[in-house]
């Protein structure tokens, strides 16, 4: 059973608050921009990743 399923925007920012919470940024940060990803409006995307502040850790393909 996940500890976590994660499927709408509000599912990964949950998660990311939690992340945050018990000292894990790199995932919280992870988490939220796949929030913003899933975010339509794009001033709520930008608000989201400004609540989770440091560079993208992404890797593009």
């Amino acid at each position: 059973m996940p500890l976590f399923c994660l499927s709408t925007a509000a599912d990964y920012l949950e998660a990311a608050r939690q992340m945050a919470a018990t000292g894990r940024p790199t995932l919280a940060r992870l988490l939220a921009e796949e929030a913003a990803d899933q975010t339509s409006d794009p001033a709520e995307a930008a608000r989201i990743l400004r609540e989770f502040t440091g560079p993208s850790l992404r890797q593009e393909d």
